[in-house]
Parts: structure tokens; sequence; C-alpha cells
């Protein structure tokens, strides 16, 4: 091959699946390289997860300070908001993160190579695996590259390109009047009006933040409640408290149509179990939050192909006891979002690490994929992590529940952060924790308790005899594992 570099292992994409296997390859003592066509650190910390959570604290401190300042003792005249430097602060933030990353892959001696990657092949017997770069185009999510810049080999190749926003098939996105989540986040100007279709974590932070910031927003969500995947009974806390803060509903409704205008756009809803039963709403921008599809654009040379499911990379991570998340050709695997749901920063990095360790050699413990904990950092946060009620009813398990409401818990109400409960399932009759639901402040925090809990396979009774300090908003844990055996004391 001449003076074709040679890696143990290469890794395509940055992001948090991505950087993480590769320093944890490279600490395996690995020869490492990881290819990226645009910004280290990926969609996630460049557009996704670490940007947009800086836009929702800046949200949650506007309403706090000007919305409910009254309330402590506190006023604001003529507040006003410099959109500039709130969208300023967001990117701020994704820079240094991604500066981060880059002094991480120098630390960890990991080469990092600029372009496009294209796999040519797989292993092949003695043969390695092989890759050319390509000269990076100007389509971020869906590019396929341009001239070859250079060729590598390498014994394995790890694919964590991640996913894309998923579009409406009728209404492409403009950047302009309809938006992906990407667009929303640097938007120049602040809109007077926005429709956000789907009630998903992206679809409800990004409804939340524009509201709390002064737009007037509708969301649309075709099943017949918010945050779907959640507890229905989270679902109805979460909607009476964003009703509460002016955010406007329709649920039961899909979206048929949306026609940009002079003004902005018109969004044709239909009822979803009438669709003759339709109405028009309008809005200065639509926000499309319906989810991701998986971005392989380019990602394999002519006559390569591997196993695809549902638009998928299919891996062995769901057909055996411990999977090293090898694709269908020999040398080739794939972590995170491109390989499917829960398409969730966290998971990608651990399916990253149990890679690159089984690579190694290792028998790791791996990924738990019935403990995976969810947050959405609306305010109020949601949180959850194993069973939901319907899922226990719909297995056939006999279970028992607690719950404890946050107007009931000194640092809440100290706080006026009142908002919201801590529920749990327990199984009958050992108590075993089968899940756990939260919404209210640091929902998100909170969880990681239950989190611990559901991986030792602990009880209520565990949590009920584990101190928790008071004020904090962990008593409420405390209470709500005491709630399931009918001893609530503050309540």
């Amino acid at each position: 091959m001449g003076n074709v570099e040679h890696y143990d292992l290469v890794v395509i994409g940055s992001g948090p699946g991505g950087y993480v296997g590769a320093i944890r390859a490279a600490q395996l003592g690995m020869k490492t390289a990881i290819i990226e066509r645009n910004r280290l650190g990926g969609v996630c910390l460049n557009w996704g997860c670490i940007p947009s959570k800086a836009l929702l604290h800046v949200a949650e401190a506007y309403s706090e300070s000007v919305t409910h300042g009254n309330e402590w003792g506190l006023s604001f005249d003529n507040a006003s908001v410099d959109w500039s430097k709130v969208i300023g602060a967001s990117r701020g933030a994704a820079d240094k993160l991604n500066n981060g990353v880059g002094f991480l892959m120098k630390k960890n001696k990991i080469d990092t190579i600029e372009g496009h990657a294209r796999i040519t092949s797989g292993r092949n017997g003695d043969s390695p695996c092989s890759i050319e770069i390509l000269k990076a185009d100007d389509d971020y999510y869906h590019g396929t590259g341009g001239e070859v810049i250079s060729n590598i080999t390498c014994n394995n190749i790890m694919i964590a390109t991640g996913a894309a926003p998923r579009g409406l098939p009728f209404a492409s996105f403009d950047g302009k009047t309809i938006l992906s989540s990407q667009d929303a986040m640097v938007l120049p100007e602040q809109p007077e009006s926005m429709i956000v279709v789907g009630s998903g974590a992206i679809g409800m932070e990004f409804a939340y933040f524009y509201n709390a910031m002064g737009t007037k927003v509708t969301v649309i969500e075709m099943m017949d409640r918010i945050f779907p995947n959640e507890d229905a009974e989270v679902s109805k806390e979460a909607m009476k408290a964003f009703k509460k803060q002016g955010i406007q509903f329709h649920v039961g409704a899909m979206t048929t149509a949306i026609e940009t205008n002079a003004d902005g756009a018109t969004v044709t809803i239909a009822d979803a179990k009438d669709e003759t039963k339709t109405q028009q709403l309008s809005a200065e921008k639509v926000l499309v939050g319906i989810g991701v599809q998986g971005r392989c654009d380019g990602l394999l040379a002519d006559g390569l192909s591997l196993e695809m499911e549902k638009g998928y990379i299919k891996t062995d991570y769901r057909d055996v006891d411990e999977p090293t998340y090898q694709t269908s050709v020999p040398g080739i695997y794939a972590i995170g979002d491109i390989i499917g749901p829960p398409w969730l920063a966290h998971v990608s990095a651990e399916e990253a690490v149990t890679c690159a360790e089984r690579l190694a050699g290792h028998h790791t413990l791996g990924v738990d994929y019935d403990a995976i904990p969810g947050c959405t950092y609306t305010s109020p946060q949601v949180a959850c992590i194993g069973m939901t009620e319907e899922a226990a009813k719909a297995a056939g398990i006999e279970y028992e529940t607690g719950k404890f409401s946050f107007q009931a818990l000194g640092k809440a109400v100290a706080t006026s952060s009142t908002t919201g409960f801590v529920k749990i399932l327990v199984s009958k009759p050992y108590g075993e924790i089968l899940g756990a639901h939260i919404i209210g402040k640091d929902a998100s925090e909170l969880i990681h308790e239950f989190c611990l809990a559901i991986r030792l396979e602990a009880t209520a009774e565990d949590i009920i005899s584990t101190m928790h300090a008071h004020p904090t908003m962990a008593e409420s844990i405390h209470e709500a594992a005491l709630d399931t055996e009918n001893r609530v004391i503050n309540s």
C-alpha cells in the first residue's frame, strides 16, 4: 500500500459516541484516528445537546426573573432581550466544547482527519479495511463528499455518523420558514409566532424556549397527548404546565400540508381519527421536530453494502448477549444513532466504549437497554427510566406505585418550584424498582438516583432506608418510595 497510513481503529464521526469510542480505544493501546467532515463534537455538541441547553438556560432565567420576579420581591423595569447575544452565548458554549474535543484528541494521541469518509472495503482475510478521504462538501447532513484527498487502511472501523433531522415528505426544510432543529437554534431574529410540529423532546424544548422568550407558540401532535412516550400522568401534568405558560396545543392532529407565503406559513391539520375534519393555522415560522433519520449518505463506495434495518445500519446488538456492534461486513462496526433508537448521546457513548473494549478482548458489562434514562430540559423538566405504568400493565407485571408531589416538598415551596411530582413503580411482592418518572425542577439530575437503584436491583426499601438531606429536591424520591408502602410522611 506504499505510504498509506494504517491504524488499528478508525472512527468515522466525532459526536459523543465517536470521540468517546476513539478515546477509549486509544487508552487500550490502539493506534486510532477519527474522521470528521465538519466540526469535532458532531451534531450533539455543535447543534444539539449543548447549545440547546444554553438556550433553555437563558429562557428559564428570563422567565423566572422577569415573569415571576414580583413573587420574590424583585422588579425589572424595561427588561429586554438582546437576541443576538442569546444566540451568541449558545454558539459560544458549542465553540468552547468543540475546542475541548480537539484537545482530548491531541492528549490521547488520536489523529484527527478532516474530510468525508468513504469506506471502500471491509476486512477480508489478511486484507485490512480501506477508506478514502474526500473533501467535505457543503451539505452538513447529507453530503457525499467531493474529490479524493487521501487513502488510509485499518484493522477495524467504527461508524458513528449519527442522525439528521427528519422532515415531512411534503414540506422540505428551507432554513427560512420551515425549520429543522439546527435552523431554529440560529435564527437571526426572534419570530413573533411559531408552529411546532411534534411534541417529543426536540419539539417541546424549542416550544418552551421560544414561548418563554415571548414568541407565540402552537404545538401540533399526532398522538392524543404530548410526550407520547412518557408515562401518561407525566404527559398530563406537562400539558397543564405548558398551557399555563401560554403554549397552545392541538393533540390528535395530523399535519397534512405546509404552504409558505410572504407572512410565513399556513399549516393544515386534520383530526387523526377523521381526516375530513381539517383546519388551518398560520405562523411566521414552522419548526418540524418529528424525529431523526440515519445519516450515512456517501459513506459506502459502490459495490460495498451493509445490511440495513428500517433505515439504520444493522448490528448484532439485538441478537447476542455480548454484542460487539459488528455489522454485516467483517471489520466494520457501528454505534449510536446510526443503528437506531433510542437516539440519545449517553447511549451512543456507552455503546462506543463497549465496542472499543470488546474489540480489545475485554468482557465488559455492556449497555443495559432496559435502564436508559431519558431527559427533556424544558421547565418543568421531564425525566424517566425503566417501565411506564402502561408498559407494566401490557407485560402483565404486578406492581405498586408511589407518588409524591412537589407541592408538599419544603425545598420546592421555598424556591417556587412546586410544579410536578416523582412517581415510582415497584414490583409485587419484593419491591424491586421497575421504573421512575419525574416532572419538575431538576428532574434531569434527580433521575440518577433511580438509575443507580435499578442498576443495583435495589428495592423501595433500600431507598427508604437511605437518608436524604433536608431540605432538598431529592427528598421527594424518599417520599415517593415511602408511598409505595403507604408510609409517606409529608403528604
